[in-house]
């Protein structure tokens, strides 16, 4: 595969700021895609100078087994997993993955997680006190039994969870929504006010899948999230729904759900998200994001525009 390059003026065309933050580019990599930030370093052609941020493996204060096998299964038009927050405690990814990473290629943030308040304020605490950009919070993961699906699905604790890590750092704070909700756009305004900076739309939605022989769940865990194409326009009438609250606050998105190509990614900047995440795809082209910055400067192009930050938001409903 022929990896593209672009000249400097168009790398400028591609930056854009999120929370305070210049990125070079408004792609993300999204958590638990890759890893604590190397993993697809490995490859040959991949660089983290492409994205504009990499969001880490999701991290709770103690290590964390995960759940049981199997995690991960090939759907239509997608994928389910539930790996269950498998990480080795936030701790030992500060003191010893941090270091690892190469802050001038790209932007880091934290993926925070707990089962309880206290745990996500305490969490945060230890990555305030480290070279990470940004922080996003996990309160919509769907894989756990006890904490994120309850936090992610109630406004009120949501909210309780945003103020919570409000205290524990002055770093932007992006919070993930949860699309298995009754009002999205509500539980977004109940965290601006708590004090997010950002917005993280969608995680995944939650899937089953049957092992027809056995007549059972292909999922150890019976059910996961389902991400991939599949979800996409789900993702997409979520981050409208989320920007109508959000752009009265100036607060910006990463829309992300079953981006697989260039026209994805536009719809979502034109559906007000101002960056746009990559998950579920770098698993089968790991070398995508060089393609998507290109065809997005093609757009630009034919569109006559300056910059990515031209697009954001500029949805023109019906009637």
């Amino acid at each position: 595969m022929t990896i593209t390059t672009l000249n400097e003026q168009d790398k400028k065309r591609l930056e854009i700021n999120f929370c305070g933050l210049k990125l070079n580019s408004p792609l993300v990599l999204l958590s638990g895609c890759v890893g604590f930030g190397e993993e697809y370093t490995r490859i040959n052609g991949f660089s983290n100078t492409d994205v504009g941020a990499i969001c880490l493996k999701g991290t709770t204060l103690e290590p964390r087994l995960g759940n049981p096998p199997h995690r991960v299964t090939e759907t239509y038009m997608g994928m389910i997993n539930a790996i269950g927050l498998q990480n080795p405690g936030s701790k030992i990814v500060v003191d010893e993955y941090l270091p690892n990473l190469d802050f001038t290629e790209t932007r880091f943030i934290a993926n925070l997680s707990g089962s309880t308040v206290e745990e996500y304020e305490e969490v945060t605490r230890i990555f305030d006190d480290s070279p990470i950009d940004a922080m996003e919070i996990n309160i919509s993961c769907p894989n756990v039994k006890e904490g994120g699906v309850a936090f992610g699905n109630d406004p009120d604790m949501s909210a309780r969870v945003v103020e919570a890590c409000r205290r524990a750092t002055k770093k932007p704070l992006i919070t993930k929504l949860s699309p298995n909700q009754t009002d999205i756009a509500e539980n977004a305004r109940r965290c601006i006010e708590a004090g997010t900076d950002g917005f993280a739309v969608i995680n995944t939605l939650m899937g089953m899948a049957i092992d027809i022989n056995s007549r059972e769940p292909v999922i150890g865990n019976n059910q996961g999230g389902l991400s991939g194409p599949a979800i996409k326009p789900i993702a997409l009438l979520k981050v409208h729904q989320v920007h109508q609250v959000a752009k009265q606050h100036n607060i910006p998105i990463i829309g992300q759900g079953g981006i697989t190509t260039v026209e994805d990614a536009i719809e979502f900047l034109i559906a007000g998200a101002t960056t746009v995440g990559i998950g579920t795809a770098l698993f089968y082209e790991p070398l995508i994001c060089p393609k998507l910055n290109k065809g997005i400067i093609d757009y630009l192009n034919k569109h006559n525009l300056n910059n990515v930050s031209e697009l954001v938001g500029t949805l023109e409903l019906h009637g």
